[in-house]
C-alpha cells in the first residue's frame, strides 16, 4: 500500500508572495555598542531590523543561509481580536498562510543541527503543527513542550487556560540531538541527593545496578559486606561486568545500604550530574510566567500592559541554554520587547531580533542599552552573571528597488544611491556585494572568477571592448548597465564571451512584487471597502443597505470576503 502525504489546505494556499530581496541600511545613530571592552568575548556585531518581519527574513535569507542555530518566535496567537470582521474559517486561512511564507525562509536560514521554537496557545497549535510537518518533515518534529504561564486559577472560563506551547522542530533532528544541551539540575531536584554514608566528596544518590535482559557475562554473584548474596532480580542482569564492577566497588562507589546487606548501588555524586535530559513539562517554577514578564517589562519602562504577552527571561534562557552554545546565532523575528535578544546577548550568544512595530525604538533598544551598559539588573542577568559590554547594529529595510515616475512607468528608486544600486542589484542576481579598492568594475562576485559591475551610463562599443579586456579571459562579469549602444545582447555574446550584459530596471521587473512594504500579521488595519449589498432582510423595506468589508491581502493580491 502507497504511503499518501497528507497537507494542510486552506483558502489561497497557492498563492505565494514574490517578495523583493531587500538590502538592509544601518543607521549609526541608532546603533550602540559599549565605551569598553567587558571581555574578550564581547559580542558586537548583533542586529536589530526595523522593518516588515517577511521582507526581513528574506533581506536575511543570502547572507545567513544554513548559519542560523536557533531561531525562536512568538508569533501572534490568531486570536480573533484582529479579525473580527471575518468568519473562522477566512482567519484561519489568513494566518496560515502568513505564517507558512515565514517558516520556509526560516528553514532555509537554520543550520543543519539548527531548531526552531514557537510559542503558541491551543487555538492554532495543532494546525500549526501540521504545517510544520510538510515544511520540516514529521520526521524532525522534536516536541511540544507545555509552558505552564499561569500559576493562578481564574474562573472566567468553562476550563481555565494555564499553559502555552513550545513546540520544537529540528532542520535535522538527529543532529539537533547530538547537540543539544542537557538542563541544570535545580535545587528541588538536588534533595535528592544525600549523604547517608558521609562520604567525603559530599552528596549523592544510589542508582541501582540493574539492567533489563539477559547477558551471561553480567550474572555473577556479589557478595554483600555484611555477607548477603545477591543476583540480578528473574528478567535482568547487573549493568556492569564484573571487573568493572570490582573497580567501582574499590573505588567506594558501591553502597550496600546502612546495614551492609542491601542490593548494590552505584553512587553518582552530585558534583559529577552535568544535568538532565529536557523533558516537555516547563514548570512555572522553573522558567517563569507571565506576571514574571509583565514585573521584567515594568521594571524596564515603568508602564503598565506595555505587551499583552511578554515572555519572561527565564523562558528564553531554557530555550536558548537547550539549543545552543556561546558565539552561535539566535535568531527572533517577532521581536516584541526584546525579550530574546536581552537573553542571548546576556547569555554570551550572537543576535538577530526583527520588529516593525513603533515599540523597536521606545521598548527595544531603551532595553538593549541598558543591557549592554550593565544597568539591567533583572530577569537572568544575575543567574549568567553579566555584567554589560558589546553592542547592536540598527539596520532599517532599504525603501522598494523599483517604483513608478509620475508617468507610470517603473525607474530605479531615486533614493538610492550608487552604492546602493549596486549592493541591491547584486543581491538579486545572487552575488556578494563586495566593492573592490583595486578594480572600480568589482562590485561584487558569486565565485573566484566571477564578478558583477553596476553602472547607469549607457556603454558604447569600445567602453564594453575596455571592459572585457581588463576583465580577461579567465573571468566573467555580469554588466548591469542603462543600456549599451553599437551592438544587440546576441552580437554582444558573440564579441565579448566574458561579458554578460542587463539592462536596469528591464532586467528585473518581473522578479518581485515592487513596492509591497507590509506583509504583517497583524490584519487589524487593513482598509474598510463599502460594498452595496441586495435589500435588507426586512421584505417590504426597500432601502439598500451599506456594510463595511474587510479587504484582505491574499499573498500578492487582493480578495473580499465572500468571494
Amino acid at each position: 500500500m502507497s504511503k499518501q502525504k497528507l497537507e494542510l489546505t486552506w483558502i489561497g494556499k497557492e498563492k505565494r508572495p514574490k517578495l523583493e530581496p531587500r538590502i538592509l541600511l544601518e543607521d549609526p545613530e541608532k546603533s550602540y555598542h559599549a565605551k569598553h571592552r567587558v571581555s574578550e568575548d564581547d559580542i558586537f556585531d548583533n542586529r536589530l531590523i526595523f522593518g516588515d518581519n517577511l521582507l526581513a527574513l528574506k533581506a536575511l535569507e543570502q547572507e545567513f543561509s544554513g548559519k542560523v542555530k536557533c531561531v525562536f518566535i512568538d508569533p501572534p496567537y490568531n486570536t480573533g481580536s484582529a479579525f473580527t470582521h471575518y468568519d473562522d474559517g477566512l482567519e484561519h486561512s489568513i494566518w496560515l498562510g502568513l505564517m507558512r511564507d515565514r517558516l520556509e525562509i526560516i528553514q532555509r536560514l537554520l543550520s543543519e543541527d539548527g531548531s526552531l521554537w514557537i510559542t503558541i496557545d491551543d487555538k492554532e497549535a495543532h494546525y500549526l503543527k501540521v504545517l510544520c510537518d510538510e515544511i520540516f518533515g514529521r520526521g524532525n518534529f522534536v516536541a511540544s513542550n507545555i509552558w505552564q504561564k499561569r500559576y493562578s486559577r481564574e474562573n472566567r472560563e468553562a476550563i481555565g487556560d494555564a499553559h502555552d506551547y513550545v513546540i520544537l522542530y529540528a532542520k535535522n533532528a538527529e543532529r539537533f540531538k547530538a547537540i543539544r544541551n542537557r538542563v541544570p539540575i535545580t535545587g528541588e531536584q538536588a534533595k535528592i541527593y544525600k549523604n547517608p554514608n558521609n562520604h567525603p566528596r559530599g552528596r549523592w544518590r544510589g542508582i541501582p545496578m540493574t539492567a533489563q535482559g539477559y547477558r551471561s557475562n553480567q550474572m555473577y554473584k556479589i557478595t554483600a559486606p555484611g555477607g548477603a548474596e545477591h543476583y540480578p532480580p528473574e528478567g535482568r542482569c547487573w549493568s556492569t561486568i564484573e571487573p568493572e564492577f570490582q573497580k567501582l566497588r574499590d573505588a567506594g562507589r558501591i553502597y550496600f545500604g546502612k546495614d551492609g546487606n542491601g542490593q548494590p548501588n552505584l553512587i553518582r555524586f552530585l558534583d559529577e550530574v552535568e544535568g538532565f535530559v529536557p523533558w516537555t513539562w516547563w514548570p512555572h517554577e522553573e522558567v517563569g510566567h507571565t506576571d514574571e514578564a509583565k514585573k521584567e517589562m515594568y521594571a524596564l519602562s515603568g508602564k503598565e500592559d506595555v505587551f499583552a504577552t511578554p515572555k519572561p527571561e527565564r523562558l528564553l534562557r531554557r530555550v536558548i541554554h537547550i539549543a545552543t552554545k556561546p558565539g552561535d546565532l539566535i535568531l527572533d523575528s517577532f521581536a516584541g520587547s526584546g525579550t530574546t535578544g536581552a537573553v542571548a546577548h546576556k547569555m554570551g550568544r550572537r543576535w538577530i531580533m526583527v520588529e516593525l512595530g513603533e515599540h523597536c525604538h521606545t521598548h527595544v533598544i531603551p532595553r538593549m542599552k541598558r543591557v549592554v551598559d550593565g544597568e539591567d539588573r533583572g530577569g537572568v542577568t544575575e543567574a549568567v552573571n553579566w555584567q554589560g559590554g558589546g553592542g547592536f547594529r540598527y539596520y532599517k529595510l532599504a525603501p522598494s528597488l523599483i517604483v513608478n515616475d509620475r508617468w507610470g512607468n517603473p525607474v530605479i528608486n531615486p533614493e538610492y544611491n550608487a552604492a546602493q544600486l549596486a549592493e541591491a542589484l547584486a543581491k538579486l542576481e545572487g552575488f556578494a556585494y563586495a566593492p573592490s579598492e583595486m578594480r572600480w568594475w568589482q562590485h561584487g562576485h558569486s565565485s573566484e572568477l566571477d564578478f558583477i559591475y553596476v553602472t547607469t551610463q549607457n556603454l558604447s562599443h569600445d567602453q564594453l571592448q575596455s571592459l572585457s579586456d581588463e576583465v580577461g579571459g579567465d573571468q566573467s562579469l555580469l554588466v548591469c548597465c542603462a543600456a549599451f549602444h553599437g551592438v544587440t545582447a546576441a552580437k554582444a555574446a558573440e564579441r565579448w564571451p566574458n561579458l554578460t550584459l542587463k539592462k536596469i530596471p528591464k532586467m528585473v521587473l518581473a522578479r518581485c512584487e515592487w513596492g509591497h512594504d507590509d506583509y504583517s500579521l497583524n490584519v487589524a488595519n487593513l482598509p474598510m471597502a463599502q460594498v452595496e449589498m441586495p435589500y435588507a432582510a426586512n421584505p417590504s423595506s426597500t432601502a439598500k443597505t451599506l456594510i463595511d468589508k474587510k479587504v484582505v491581502p491574499e499573498q500578492g493580491g487582493l480578495f473580499r470576503e465572500g468571494e
